[in-house]
C-alpha cells in the first residue's frame, strides 16, 4: 500500500469518537462538524447500536470511518473481520496486539486480500497496546504484566510490525518512546487527548492535544470533550487551534 507522506493538516489529523447510542446522534454529530473534522471514530456502542448502517451514514455524509472495534479472536475470525472491515470502506481499524502474532498477520492478510479483490484502498491497520484507562497498578496487579506500561506498550509494538500491521494506539505517554523505537513511518494513534483544563473522566494516561501533537502523533482521537461541548463545532476548533500552536 502506497505510505501517507505525513504532510497532513491537523484537520486530517482529528478524530472525533461517536461514542453514541444511535445513528441519529452520530449524524447530528456530524453534520455539526462538516467543514471542520472528516474523519470519526465508530467504536463498540455505536456500532452495537447501529451495525454496519452506522458506518455507511458517516461515508454518505463524506466522513471517513475509523472502525475501533479491537478484534480480539482466533486468526481465522480474526481475518474474516478484517475483509468485512475493508467491505465497509473503513480507512482505519484495529486489533488487540495482545492477541499475538498469528492474529495480528491474520488481519493484515485478510485487509490485504480483501482490497485487491474489492478494489478498495487497503485500510491502516492499527495495533491496541495498553488501554489508556489502566496504569501500572492495573497492568501489574490485575494483569500480571510485569514489566512497566512503557516497556509492555513497546513489545506490543514491536510484535505488531512482525506481523506486518501499520502502527499502534497508544497513549501520549508513549508516544515518544515509540517514535524513537519505531520510526518516522510508524503510525501513532492516540486516544486519552483532553484539552487544557478539562476533566480525565475514566482516562488514566492523557495529555494536551498540542502536547500529544508535539511528541509525534499521527491521529488524535478525541471524544467527550467534543461531543459532549454544548457547541461541539467551537470545542473542535479550539482543539485545531491547539493542535496548530
Amino acid at each position: 500500500m502506497p505510505r501517507d507522506p505525513k504532510n497532513r493538516l491537523p484537520a486530517d489529523r482529528l478524530i472525533v469518537a461517536l461514542d453514541v447510542d444511535s445513528i441519529d446522534r452520530a449524524t447530528a454529530l456530524v453534520d455539526a462538524l462538516a467543514g471542520q473534522v472528516t474523519r470519526f471514530k465508530i467504536g463498540s456502542q455505536l456500532f452495537t447500536a447501529g451495525g454496519p448502517s452506522a458506518v455507511d451514514a458517516v461515508r454518505k455524509r463524506g466522513g471517513e470511518v475509523f472502525l475501533d472495534l479491537k478484534f480480539h479472536d482466533i486468526p481465522n475470525t480474526v481475518e474474516g473481520a478484517a475483509r468485512e472491515a475493508v467491505r465497509l470502506g473503513a480507512f482505519m481499524f484495529n486489533v488487540h496486539a495482545s492477541g499475538g502474532r498469528a492474529m495480528m498477520s491474520a488481519a493484515a492478510k485478510g485487509a490485504a486480500e480483501a482490497a485487491h479483490t474489492l478494489g478498495l484502498p487497503r485500510p491502516l491497520v492499527i495495533a491496541v497496546t495498553v488501554l489508556t484507562s489502566l496504569d501500572r497498578a492495573a497492568l501489574a496487579g490485575e494483569l500480571h504484566v510485569a514489566s512497566s506500561v512503557e516497556g509492555h506498550v513497546l513489545h506490543l509494538c514491536a510484535l505488531a510490525r512482525e506481523a506486518g500491521l501499520d502502527g499502534t494506539v497508544a497513549s501520549p505517554n508513549e508516544i515518544r518512546a515509540i517514535r524513537n523505537a519505531m520510526g518516522r513511518a510508524w503510525e501513532i494513534v492516540t486516544p486519552g487527548v483532553r484539552p487544557a483544563g478539562s476533566e480525565r473522566q475514566d482516562q488514566s494516561r492523557v495529555a494536551t492535544p498540542r502536547a500529544a501533537f508535539e511528541a509525534g502523533a499521527d491521529y488524535l482521537v478525541v471524544g467527550r470533550p467534543i461531543t459532549g461541548a454544548p457547541d461541539p463545532a467551537l470545542a473542535a476548533a479550539d482543539i485545531l487551534a491547539e493542535m496548530r500552536g
